[in-house]
């Protein structure tokens, strides 16, 4: 009687698959604790406008992994900054449209931080702003955060 009901549960599962990532960005710089409490020890302190992927959410606090995929609790009201993402690749070409082919407006280093300017395109292009006002197209496969 237990298999089919664990077999029911696991198509179930398969037929409802988790829902997409969620990222959200720190909107001022930001304390990461090892436990949801100002008491808990200090990891690290998270820049303004770091795009951070939610683990758990609650009422005050949000466990979050950074690009480098260590887990931490930020308070949730350091949240909510513009949207951004980090370049993941060792450099990359942003471009004046959403193709490979297309001129190159700049380039940037792994780490650099841009804003999103709208949603991905059905080619996996993302519309993005530099905090110097540049904007341009980058490949999705070379951010973290969206």
């Amino acid at each position: 009687m237990l298999k089919p009901l664990l077999t029911a549960g696991f198509l179930l599962a398969l037929a409802h698959p988790a829902s997409a990532l969620e990222y959200r960005s720190t909107a001022r710089p930001a304390l990461l604790y090892d436990a949801p409490s100002t008491a808990a020890g200090k990891i690290a302190v998270a820049g303004s406008g770091v795009p951070l992927e939610v683990v758990v959410d609650t009422d005050a606090w949000i466990k979050v992994r950074d690009a480098s995929g260590r887990l931490s609790w930020v308070e949730k009201s350091a949240l909510g900054g513009a949207k951004t993402v980090m370049v993941k690749a060792e450099t990359s070409t942003l471009r004046k449209q959403p193709r490979a082919d297309a001129e190159a407006v700049a380039q940037v280093a792994r780490g650099v931080l841009l804003q999103l300017t709208g949603p991905a395109d059905a080619f996996g292009w993302l519309p993005v702003k530099h905090a110097d006002g540049l904007t341009g197209w980058l490949p999705a496969h070379e951010a973290w955060g969206r």
